[in-house]
């Protein structure tokens, strides 16, 4: 029989407020809310209070009422990215690993930064220091720097200064954060789309890693091409190249990236 982990018994509770706010899909009173939660108003305004300080509801000053916050919102859109973004490219990535006879990964940004979530191997696979879950340093691998090249600049500087990846495949404490050399690396990503590690973190293994965008033009999510040096064309017009540009290309496509709508 499965042992529950001991949870919070207070969170619980007050997370009922926010199922029925969910539910309701409209902004209400302290006394209707309190009422869907089956609890009284007295009990539910702490909750409430403590839910407005991190930004998971608002209350309208005007009416009184209180409604889903920035927090939520951001919380939903993140998940509604990442599942969209993925459920639509486990089947592409799958295809290119065939197509270019390489691995193939597929990386969100998580918790702690660029994490794998899925990997496609090739029919005869390639020892990779990789895994689904892996989390991959933001500037020493190609996944990393594809993500440092295009996320807004203020997530980045944000991770890389609080050492967020700091666990990750290829991290090094000694890099330096801010300089030209890492302004020129990440420059060179954007001019081609693509970024590019050679033999390095990873010997003998060369990646190329390109961003998929959404509707918003966000990264949703990375995909990364690799194999070993001695087969894997690392040249930035080399076949596998197209393939990967190719590849990101559709999914941002089917995200809704490029997409104008025309004004009434």
């Amino acid at each position: 029989m499965k042992r529950e982990s001991r949870g919070i018994q207070s969170i619980e509770v007050g997370g009922e407020l926010l199922r029925a706010l969910a539910r309701s899909g409209e902004p209400m009173m302290l006394r209707d809310l309190a009422r869907e939660a089956g609890m009284t108003p007295a009990k539910a305004h702490p909750y409430l209070a403590s839910f407005s300080r991190i930004g998971l509801i608002e209350q309208d000053e005007s009416t009184g009422r209180y409604e889903i916050g920035a927090l939520a919102l951001e919380l939903g859109l993140i998940s509604l990215r990442r599942l969209s973004g993925v459920r639509i490219a486990r089947p592409k990535i799958a295809g290119l690993a065939s197509q270019i006879g390489h691995a193939v990964s597929l990386a969100v940004w998580g918790t702690h930064g660029p994490t794998v979530v899925q990997l496609e191997e090739p029919a005869q696979p390639v020892h990779i220091v990789m895994r689904v879950g892996s989390v991959m340093a933001l500037l020493e691998t190609a996944t990393g720097r594809a993500f440092a090249a295009f996320l807004p600049e203020k997530t980045i500087n944000a991770a890389l200064e609080s050492g967020l990846d700091r666990h990750g495949v290829g991290y090094n404490p000694k890099r330096a954060v801010k300089s030209a050399k890492v302004a020129e690396m990440l420059a060179e990503v954007r001019k081609h789309g693509l970024a590019r590690a050679l033999g390095d973190p990873l010997p003998g293994v060369n990646a190329f890693s390109a961003p998929v965008f959404d509707h918003s033009g966000y990264v949703a999510l990375v995909i990364t091409a690799m194999g070993p040096e001695g087969t894997f064309d690392a040249r930035w017009d080399s076949p596998i190249a197209h393939a990967l540009r190719d590849c990101v290309g559709g999914i941002s496509k089917r995200l809704g990236h490029g997409m104008t709508i025309a004004a009434e």
